[in-house]
Parts: C-alpha cells; sequence; structure tokens
C-alpha cells in the first residue's frame, strides 16, 4: 500500500510541477543579445488576451524582471511616507512572495522618478541589484540574505546621470562589472562577485544609460560599453582600455540601448546622436568605424535613433526602432534605411517596444502592453499574431506606457508596469 501511495504521490507531482526551462538571468536574456532559444512556443494566440498565469503587485519601477533557478526577480520604488527602493523575489511559477528587501534612497535631482532602472542580475545563486542612486547589493538569491552591500555614489563620488543609473550589472567569471560613471577613473569597476572587495577601475567618462556586454575577439573577451563619449573594449579581468571610437553626445547623453554584436558587426545607437556601425577584428584587438549616421534632431532621424529599445542584427540588416516608434530596417553595410513601418507601436515620442529573437520569429513588447509575433525581413514587417498582455499605466508619462523591458524564461512571458508584475504561459498546449 505504501509504495502505491509513493508512485501516486510521485504522479501527481509530475503533472502539477511543470519542467522549468530555460533562464533568463540578465537584462536581455542570458548572453545580452535579445535571444530566446526555447522551442515548444506558441506560433500564434488564440486571443487578444492572454491569459494570465499568476499576477502581483508591485510599485513602481523602469527595470524588467529577470528569472533564474524558479524565482523571478523585480525592482520598484516607494515614494511616501519614507522613499524607498525595494527588491523583490517570486516563485515562477505560482507568483507567491518568497522574499522582499528594501533600504532607503532619496531621489536627488533625478527625473523620472518613478523607481529603479536596472534589472537585477542572477549568478551562482546570487542576486545583484543596483538602484537609481548607486547602491549595490548581492542577496543570497534563496532567501534574499544580504551578502555584500556598497553605497556606490558616495564611495566613488558618482555624478549621477539626469536620469539616475540605469545600467545592469554584469557578471563575467568572477568579477561584477558596474557602469556608474564614478570619480577618478571610476566610470567602470569590478567587483569580485563573491566578496564585494574591488578589483579594478577604468575610465574617466560619464556613466551613460547603456547596460556593456562581453564579445569574444581574437581569443580574448572582451567588455565592451557605450560610455557618456565613446565606445570601448577593455580586458573584463582587469580593465584595461583595448580600443575605442568617439561617440560624443551632440546635446546630452542619451544613449539607453546596449551595443549589439553579431559577426564581427558591432552597433551603438542613441536618441539625439544617431547610428555608428564598427568592425571588430577578429585577428587582433582592433577595431574600425565602418559608417556613422545622424539626422538633423529627433524628429528628422538617419538610420537610427534609438530610445530605450535595443535593435538587432540579422545577416545584412539591422532592424530597431526609432526615435518616434518607427520599425525601421537598415542596409547593415551602409545605413540606408530599407523601409519603415509605424505597424508596431503608436507613433509619439520615445515610443517603444522591445525585440527578442526566437528562432525565425522577433517577439515584441509594445508600450501599449501588447506581445506581437511577427517575422523581419528586407521585405518588411509581417504580424503573425498579436495578444495583449498587460495594461500600460500613467505614472511615467501620462499617455500611458509599459517601458520595461519582459522575460521569457521556461516558456512563460514575465512583464511589468508601474503596479504589478504579470506571467502568461506560451507553451505548445499537450
Amino acid at each position: 500500500m505504501n509504495r502505491i501511495l509513493v508512485l501516486a504521490i510521485i504522479t501527481v507531482s509530475v503533472v502539477v510541477v511543470p519542467a522549468l526551462g530555460a533562464d533568463w538571468p540578465q537584462w536581455h536574456g542570458a548572453n545580452r543579445d535579445g535571444v530566446w532559444s526555447e522551442d515548444g512556443i506558441v506560433e500564434r494566440f488564440a486571443q487578444y488576451e492572454l491569459p494570465i498565469r499568476w499576477r502581483a503587485q508591485i510599485g513602481s519601477g523602469y527595470s524588467g524582471p529577470t528569472v533564474a533557478e524558479g524565482r523571478v526577480y523585480i525592482t520598484d520604488r516607494i515614494a511616501a511616507p519614507t522613499q524607498l527602493e525595494r527588491v523583490h523575489c517570486f516563485d515562477a511559477m505560482t507568483g507567491e512572495k518568497l522574499w522582499s528587501r528594501q533600504y532607503e534612497c532619496d531621489y536627488e535631482k533625478v527625473a523620472k522618478r518613478d523607481g529603479p532602472r536596472a534589472s537585477v542580475t542572477i549568478d551562482g545563486g546570487r542576486a545583484y541589484s543596483l538602484g537609481t542612486m548607486g547602491h549595490l547589493y548581492c542577496f543570497a538569491g534563496v532567501n534574499g540574505k544580504t551578502l555584500w552591500k556598497k553605497d556606490l555614489k558616495t564611495e566613488y563620488e558618482i555624478s549621477v546621470p539626469v536620469w539616475g543609473i540605469a545600467a545592469a550589472p554584469l557578471v563575467e567569471g568572477d568579477l561584477v562589472i558596474v557602469h556608474v560613471g564614478g570619480k577618478d577613473g571610476a566610470c567602470l569597476i569590478a567587483f569580485e562577485k563573491a566578496s564585494g572587495r574591488k578589483k579594478w577601475q577604468s575610465l574617466d567618462d560619464d556613466a551613460s544609460y547603456s547596460a556593456p556586454i562581453v564579445i569574444e575577439q581574437a581569443g580574448e573577451r572582451v567588455l565592451v560599453c557605450l560610455t557618456g563619449q565613446r565606445v570601448v573594449g577593455l580586458n573584463p579581468r582587469t580593465g584595461k582600455l583595448y580600443w575605442q571610437l568617439p561617440f560624443p553626445p551632440k546635446k546630452m547623453v542619451h544613449h539607453i540601448a546596449s551595443p549589439v554584436f553579431e559577426n564581427d558587426h558591432l552597433f551603438v545607437s542613441s536618441f539625439f546622436d544617431g547610428s555608428l556601425l564598427v568592425k571588430v577584428d577578429p585577428d587582433k584587438l582592433a577595431v574600425k568605424e565602418l559608417w556613422r549616421r545622424r539626422g538633423e534632431n529627433e524628429k528628422n532621424t538617419d538610420a537610427l535613433h534609438c530610445c530605450i529599445s535595443t535593435p538587432v542584427i540579422d545577416g545584412d540588416h539591422i532592424y530597431g526602432i526609432d526615435s518616434y516608434g518607427q520599425l525601421r530596417c537598415l542596409d547593415l553595410h551602409t545605413g540606408d534605411r530599407v523601409w519603415e513601418s509605424l505597424d508596431v507601436v503608436p507613433s509619439d515620442r520615445w515610443a517603444t517596444a522591445h525585440l527578442v529573437r526566437n528562432k525565425d520569429r522577433i517577439w515584441m513588447l509594445n508600450e501599449l502592453g501588447e506581445l506581437i509575433v511577427s517575422e523581419l525581413s528586407p521585405n518588411g514587417f509581417r504580424q503573425i499574431s498579436r495578444a495583449k498582455l498587460i495594461e500600460p499605466t500613467d505614472g511615467q508619462l501620462e499617455r500611458g506606457v509599459c517601458w520595461a523591458h519582459p522575460a521569457f524564461a521556461y516558456k512563460h512571458v514575465y512583464a511589468r508596469n508601474d503596479k504589478e508584475i504579470v506571467c502568461a504561459d506560451l507553451s505548445v498546449p499537450d
């Protein structure tokens, strides 16, 4: 009888608890390249309103969710009676809150005061959060215990950018690297990820809002960052500068999109300052500018003037969202516009949709909270399916927006606005 009972319990467990798939442990996916590699995903939606698996109440913030080891992490802000930044952890399948931590954080001279910008980075059972004013925390992922913390604004005399510190921490080897714009050569700082001990600091540049990435070049790992003044390649173990190209701001630093790397091409884009395409030498630590294009202003743009959305390189073309919501296709080799579409998001200043690649499909979450499955090619934008995932909220802009980047993990999508985080199942039904 006991043996039968045990078998029955095991059978029920297998049915009720779905197997977890690929994590989304940091900004822009597992490799910071906007690629979602899972199989068994729906081709199209059965209805316009996506069924929500779970939802949980949170406060306001720009940071996107991240997912690892069966847990979802998100940050938010409470403005009164005390200004607090918070880090929350939820069960990925049920939405049960596992833990929440908070700390006082006065948003001094920060525009758009609606909450933290940087996504939590998860690595090796630790969660690294970086707040708008430079509070860096390392938490135990399972229970939220503070393992170490830093007040970077005070310690490194950070000149906080207009819209706050925004670039998500990057884990590389045994280091966690942050892009914060500290004084005396501390634009980028690397800490030992286990202890918090500083390993190196590098560059006198102002910080931008762009999250750095790591690429392979000439047999080396290279840290690539778009700072407030230039594009740089550094040794991630030491902070040594390998190469650089200028990318100075015409009006003000408005570099938000992460650098994009594909087939030895590196692409950066900014709201006011247009685009730069770089050839990365595969045989030595050197780069070459291929083309640079900038329009007359933020409305009369050339090539791409990306705001919040990070673009995609696919073959001989670049796809991205321009300053007023125009989805554009560019010729990779020249920057010439191949086509433009206004079918993804209504045109408006800073209008946004985030692009994520799954096989031959591009998934987009637009600022209206709609999830779109599409094909992008030199022939144009083809919508396959569209459904409502989450409502936009008006804390950040009066028109109401959903600006945070979504996470795709375990065949589910996770998205947030200024009131809640939601999870929807995207798997093919059994």
